[in-house]
């Protein structure tokens, strides 16, 4: 393996193949006295690690001929993360754009890696909810170690980020920032009363009498009695809509605080401190986002960036529904508040976007936090769709059995029936599938079904089969990531 090393450093890797499948030269890597270098072979990927030294002797594997082969376990990844910092996630402020690539397989963030790499953009590799580790049976350990190997594997030392996604519950939030997470998405749904928009004007009214008269006073003194004043931000608060944005969201402004000050102040480390709107019945209106900020400003909770519930419909893996001249109106406001009160705007469900992504970039002057995460699943099926069609025509028709199953986890609007037949479609034609609206939500939001379906024996159903697909088709795979999220980055101006 040694002379493995020394043809890498010479640019001659093809001349050593017997022993691997294939070798990483991007990986290459010297600490000290030690060497290492990421390879694949018929067991999956191995570090060739040669040398002495701290790191050698720490690192667990087999060694042979006084080299070791570690396998790429959580405890060699803790051990990887002291002696190279760039291999841990960071928290990267306000003062840089930020795209958050939610990897639910594991094997999409050295794509995401060669795509970003050189671009005015920081990305968050590690970006997974609790929902998403249930449905694709990972952990929060399993994200960070695929995460830091991909940046090993990239030989990349520009910083990524790890976001505990849409955490809800504090026995969650404190899992996630045990393990380093250096970014916590809050999602304050479960405290936002949806209840309030189908009520008529006389409920709310009662409602609203019935909280204490020192709360009503004094939001209607800080938001009827002084207009406020964000330079482009138009914003026109009347008694009826303060009524309404008092009862939707004071309890969440007060589960933010009180997430805040248990978790957030307490840390020794930095930590990108997002507030999530967006799981609401109805778009926040520029008002309604500039008092939660406010309010939020006034008790001293510091914050990375926001994410409002735009009007319109941000729907999985699809580019944006809605009256894009009236998104444009908002956005312009919701951008102006987020630079008045010094955070990031930030778009949830941002894959695909494309219609909206140069309004997102212009508003926001560069400076922003977009969500993605199932695109690159998506880029998966495509890849599987073109060289194992077999496999693909199984998961498409498991898809729609299970399609009713799957939407108790995602909102979509997808037409089933608008679907071509697969009986209909050619091998040659299946990766079309992945342009048309309603094939892509079916494969989006049964992903998790797909991954965890079980045969009778146990074995399971599609996992292997395609992660072996994947993995035979790695250059195939990375090649569609850089040109899909390529395409994103691109429109949104970067």
């Amino acid at each position: 393996m040694n002379a493995l090393i020394e043809a890498v450093r010479a640019g001659k890797v093809n001349e050593f193949s017997s022993e691997v499948i294939k070798v990483y030269a991007s990986s290459l890597t010297q600490v000290g006295d030690t060497t290492l270098l990421m390879v694949r072979t018929t067991e999956g990927k191995k570090l060739i690690v040669v040398g002495s030294g701290e790191l050698f002797d720490q690192l667990q594997g087999e060694v042979v001929d006084g080299e070791k082969v570690a396998p790429l376990t959580h405890e060699n990844r803790l051990i990887i993360n002291q002696f190279l910092p760039h291999t841990a996630p960071q928290a990267f402020g306000t003062q840089v754009a930020t795209m958050g690539l939610g990897d639910r397989l594991g094997i999409a963030s050295p794509g995401h890696i060669q795509t970003i790499r050189g671009k005015d953009i920081r990305p968050v590799l590690a970006q997974q909810s609790i929902r998403e580790l249930a449905l694709t049976g990972r952990t929060y350990e399993d994200v960070l170690d695929a995460a830091a190997y991909a940046v090993l594997q990239e030989g990349y030392t520009d910083g990524y980020g790890a976001d505990g996604d849409h955490l809800k519950k504090e026995e969650d939030i404190e899992y996630a920032l045990r393990l380093g997470f250096t970014m916590l998405t809050l999602d304050c749904s479960e405290n936002i009363d949806n209840t309030i928009e189908s009520m008529s004007e006389a409920e709310i009214a009662a409602k609203y009498e019935q909280l204490p008269a020192s709360l009503r006073s004094r939001y209607e003194e800080r938001y009827l009695q002084t207009a406020p004043n964000v330079p482009g931000a138009t914003l026109a608060y009347t008694a009826e809509a303060l009524k309404k944005d008092v009862l939707i969201y004071d309890a969440a402004i007060n589960f933010m605080e009180a997430i805040y000050r248990k978790y957030i102040v307490t840390l020794d480390r930095a930590v990108d401190f997002e507030i999530s709107i967006d799981e609401t019945a109805t778009p926040t209106s520029p008002e309604a986002h500039y008092l939660v900020a406010n309010e939020l400003r006034d008790r001293g909770v510091v914050i990375f960036s926001m994410a409002p519930r735009f009007c319109g419909e941000f729907q999985k893996g699809i580019d944006y529904i809605g009256d894009i001249a009236q998104f444009e109106r908002e956005l312009a406001s919701h951008a102006a508040i987020a630079v008045h009160f010094e955070y990031k705007l930030s778009i949830h469900s941002g894959s695909d976007k494309f219609s909206v992504f140069p309004l997102i970039g212009q508003y926001t002057n560069g400076l922003f936090h977009i969500k993605t995460a199932g695109t690159n699943w998506l880029e998966a099926v495509r890849v599987v769709a073109k060289v194992n069609p077999t496999l693909y025509r199984r998961m498409h028709q498991y898809a729609l059995d299970h399609f009713v199953e799957a939407t108790a986890y995602y909102h979509v609007t997808t037409d089933i029936s608008a679907i071509a037949p697969l009986s209909n479609v050619t091998d040659a034609q299946l990766p079309d599938y992945m342009e048309e609206n309603n094939a892509r939500q079916l494969l989006h939001i049964t992903y998790g079904l797909l991954l965890q379906a079980k045969n009778e024996d146990g074995s399971r159903t599609f996992a292997d089969e395609f992660f072996q697909t994947l993995a035979d088709q790695e250059d195939t795979f990375a090649e569609g990531l850089r040109h899909h999220i390529g395409r994103h980055l691109e429109l949104l101006g970067k």
